[in-house]
């Protein structure tokens, strides 16, 4: 039977359970142990594929299409842990279950509760995590989104509180991460905001087993350790200091010098081997290390949230482990270049140009003038879904002449629609979990740019939009604007374009799909990679003029 690790949030939000829960995932694989990864939560959407980046941050894909929260991309980053529909669960799910079971006559004759019906079908959802495969599930980490204290996570905390009775003391840990606030007037770390947000998980039935001080830049001392033990009823080995370490990836690394793996494991009675952290420990190493410089420029919209394009930002991260620098990525406004701003007057001083995902009307004009200059100035590019439908405007504009060539989903009414809705999309009305969602097959064209990063002719990767090429256009741009169709998807009766790159450009690609979601540091995304290579290869020519 697996065991269970509830991470619960306290003092302010944000606190970083996710990386917390991430870390530890790592650490406990690094002991041979397999895990599974949940979030739960606690806001009344059904999932957050409808949500603006700017309330919640990026939309993560999981392969079987499920869109969730951003926290499934630590734990994608970090651990190897499958992650599916299973592995988020929100309020607004658990609630559309019980009322759809209750419409269908499951419950005859009682009347619906938060206890027991909506509790009991939130442990379901943890139990369904590892129903399937409990032989390859040694421990599973479920994350309790939100603020300890909020009224909407307290159907999620009653709910975990019962599933130690449920499945046993020794079945079950709780690990409670929260803030120590300093005080710069009185110079030091307060723990009454800790005490105060324990308390408050011990009022409903929750003593964690763990707590995890989020103390900034200043570590956590003895004192306030004894201070926090005493106060909270644990061990003084059950008080772990999260001070902010750069890079992110070295935060597991402190939490095994403060011993957390063994901890859990003690908790649990699991004897596991020891620990095999080399290979992580070496990247965090050549991370720390990088000298050299490659500056990109990602234009969009969304660039005043670090979280919007999260996946993203950290791809480029590990595209710098493997290329041996540092990504220096700046967010760029694309409204700017609706205006009086010319691309050229921000771009030419990046190294590369990347036109990320996005949806709806604002700042379009301004990205596709910022891929007609990168291809004019044969600039490296990279294209993520809207990326590469940009890309085909800008071509079919300034290329073939067709000045009203637009998408029609910013222009319905275009008399050249080169990006038009999916077959399968006409007629959806509902916005929610309808799009092109999850890891779709992709056959790569040999001799391609795409075919030389991946190194082999089928690939996966995940989608995430409404929109596709118009194959009309295909022959047009492949003959008369040196478009170079680079991997293609047979669907039912029609090939969909899924990569484009262009001739006598030095790197110029851009897919449907969101490769971003699949990189690791120990494994960085192949197109990633090698755009900055290509971008190397730039800076060095500036360099050299």
């Amino acid at each position: 039977m697996p065991k269970y690790v509830f991470v619960t949030g306290g003092v302010v939000s944000s606190v970083g359970k996710g990386i917390f829960a991430a870390s530890l995932g790592l650490l406990l694989e690094s002991r041979g142990l397999k895990v599974a990864m949940m979030k739960m939560d606690p806001y009344i959407n059904v999932d957050p594929g409808t949500m603006n980046p700017y309330e919640h941050g990026e939309v993560f894909v999981t392969d079987d299409g499920a869109e969730t929260d951003l926290d499934l991309g630590h734990y994608q980053r970090f651990t190897k842990a499958k992650l599916s529909q299973k592995s988020n669960v929100t309020t607004g799910g658990i609630y559309n279950a019980v009322i759809q079971k209750e419409r269908r006559g499951e419950y005859l004759g009682k009347t619906v509760q938060v206890i027991p019906h909506i509790t009991d079908e939130i442990k379901s959802r943890i139990r369904m995590l590892t129903s399937e495969s409990e032989r390859d599930t040694d421990v599973a980490i479920v994350e309790i989104g939100g603020t300890v204290g909020d009224i909407e996570s307290l159907p999620f905390l009653e709910a975990i509180r019962q599933f130690r009775l449920d499945v046993g003391h020794g079945e079950c840990c709780f690990i409670h991460v929260t803030l120590l606030p300093f005080i710069a007037a009185s110079g030091e770390l307060k723990t009454k905001p800790t005490q105060h947000s324990v308390r408050a998980l011990r009022d409903i039935g929750i003593q964690p087993d763990i707590i995890v001080c989020r103390s900034g830049d200043h570590k956590l001392g003895p004192e306030q350790r004894a201070k926090i033990a005493l106060f909270c009823n644990v061990g003084d080995n059950a008080i772990i200091s999260a001070e902010d370490i750069a890079p992110v990836y070295a935060i597991p690394l402190n939490f095994k010098k403060q011993g957390l793996d063994e901890t859990v494991l003690r908790l649990f009675g699991i004897e596991a081997e020891k620990e095999d952290l080399v290979e992580w420990a070496a990247m965090v190493e050549k991370l720390q290390g990088l000298q050299d410089t490659v500056r990109i420029a990602a234009v969009g919209k969304y660039i005043a949230h670090d979280d919007a394009y999260k996946s993203i930002n950290e791809a480029f991260v590990h595209a710098g482990i493997a290329n041996g620098c540092k990504v220096e990525l700046e967010w760029v406004d694309a409204e700017q270049f609706e205006n009086s701003v010319a691309p050229k007057d921000v771009l030419d001083d990046f190294d590369g140009v990347l036109i990320g995902p996005g949806f709806g009307s604002r700042g379009i004009e301004g990205k596709i003038r910022a891929v007609q200059y990168v291809r004019e100035h044969k600039k490296p590019f990279m294209g993520i879904c809207l990326g590469m439908q940009i890309a085909v405007i800008e071509l079919a504009r300034n290329c073939l002449g067709l000045k009203e060539a637009s998408s029609t989903e910013f222009t319905p009414e275009t008399p050249e629609p080169v990006i038009s809705l999916l077959s399968e999309q006409r007629g959806i009305k509902d916005m929610g979990g309808t799009m092109r969602l999850g890891a779709y097959r992709c056959d790569l064209r040999p001799g391609t740019k795409a075919r030389a990063a991946y190194g082999t002719d089928v690939i996966h990767e995940r989608h995430r939009h409404r929109y596709e090429f118009n194959n009309a256009y295909r022959e047009r741009l492949e003959k008369e604007a040196g478009l170079v169709v680079g991997g293609t998807y047979t669907h039912s009766d029609h090939e969909l374009v899924e990569i484009i790159e262009l001739k006598d450009h030095p790197w110029f690609c851009a897919g449907q799909f969101h490769p971003e979601f699949k990189s690791t540091p120990l494994e960085p995304q192949p197109l990633f990679r090698d755009f900055v290579h290509a971008a190397i290869s730039t800076h060095a020519a500036r360099r050299a003029t």
